[in-house]
């Protein structure tokens, strides 16, 4: 289900950009897939890119396609951060605010997905957690000041994953050791970056700050997400999927949050990405977010134990 299309049929579309010249992105997890791809859209409006990628020679590549693209002058540049692990998330964090004076968005797209067997960070997190939530987690709240003073926007690239699995958040076994599952392990780790990012628009209301912060999600899209480390099963019935053409473009992924980056007179307490066929592909715009997504005990809970897992508490 989804509400009437804002942006006509087509939904929203990069056509939609104008000049982003003077504006300062900062992507998570951007050498490939839908990351890279919101860099180039990026780039060709004119504004600033910094990736925050864990692998250095694979950033390196995505840099010179980049400026082999769009020539010498493009202004993209890496910053080092493995989001597996908090002193490196610390230290890249760091390393933004030495040499990046104004952040218009933080986009967190990085990403594992379905990972076959429980793997931990070197923190001793569940791997999907620890990655996706709270290594992000920390990196929002490191870089928040930095955001507000740059009347900035995070947006956080969830999952339709979200409403596959638990539909709540499993306190009492938050690393899945007694029901350790790829893909709802997965989908547990994306609600929980969804109830930050809500809970996150509770505290800055409250405290009356100046960031934005959205929610969206690429649909199906054809990128490195799954890889070697998901099962043959899953590898195998995603190939099928692609040869059917029930998977769209990595850049058609890249435009939910190269949208929310971007676009006026978006409603925050909302989730946004494809809308036609099951919320895989289809025209951009805002889906239904299921009310479990929402709740505010949830939000809480959920927010304190991230606080103390990644020891760092948010200053308003």
């Amino acid at each position: 289900m989804t509400t009437k299309n804002q942006f006509g049929p087509k939904g929203w579309t990069p056509d939609l950009l104008g000049s982003l010249a003077g504006k300062t992105y900062v992507i998570t997890g951007a050498n490939s897939g839908a990351g890279f791809q919101a860099s180039r859209i990026l780039l060709t409006k004119g504004a600033k890119v910094v990736m925050l990628n864990r692998n250095q020679v694979k950033s390196d590549d995505a840099i010179n396609r980049l400026k082999q693209e769009f020539g010498k002058k493009a202004d993209i540049s890496f910053i080092q951060s493995d989001l597996a692990q908090l002193a490196s998330v610390r230290s890249a964090a760091e390393a933004v605010l030495q040499n990046v004076s104004n952040i218009d968005a933080l986009i967190c797209n990085g990403a594992i997905a379905q990972i076959a067997t429980q793997e931990f960070t070197v923190d001793g997190f569940e791997s999907q957690l620890g990655v996706n939530h709270y290594g992000h987690f920390l990196l929002c709240g490191l870089l928040f000041n930095r955001i507000e003073e740059s009347n900035g926007r995070i947006v956080v690239v969830a999952s339709e994953g979200y409403k596959m699995g638990l539909k709540s958040i499993q306190f009492e076994d938050m690393n899945w050791n007694k029901n350790y599952h790829p893909n709802k392990t997965y989908c547990h780790s994306k609600l929980a970056q969804m109830m930050f990012a809500y809970q996150l628009q509770n505290k800055i209301t409250a405290e009356n700050k100046k960031v934005e912060v959205y929610v969206c999600h690429p649909g199906a899209s054809n990128t490195s997400l799954i890889n070697d480390k998901v099962s043959l099963l899953t590898r195998a019935s995603w190939k099928v999927m692609i040869k059917l053409g029930l998977v769209q473009t990595a850049e058609q992924g890249a435009f939910p949050e190269v949208m929310c980056a971007t676009e006026k007179n978006l409603k925050q307490r909302a989730y946004y990405g494809p809308s036609g066929r099951w919320n895989w592909v289809g025209p951009v715009d805002e889906c239904e977010l299921k009310p479990f997504a929402l709740e505010s005990n949830v939000l809480n809970k959920l927010w304190l134990l991230s606080e103390k897992e990644t020891s760092f508490k948010w200053s308003f």
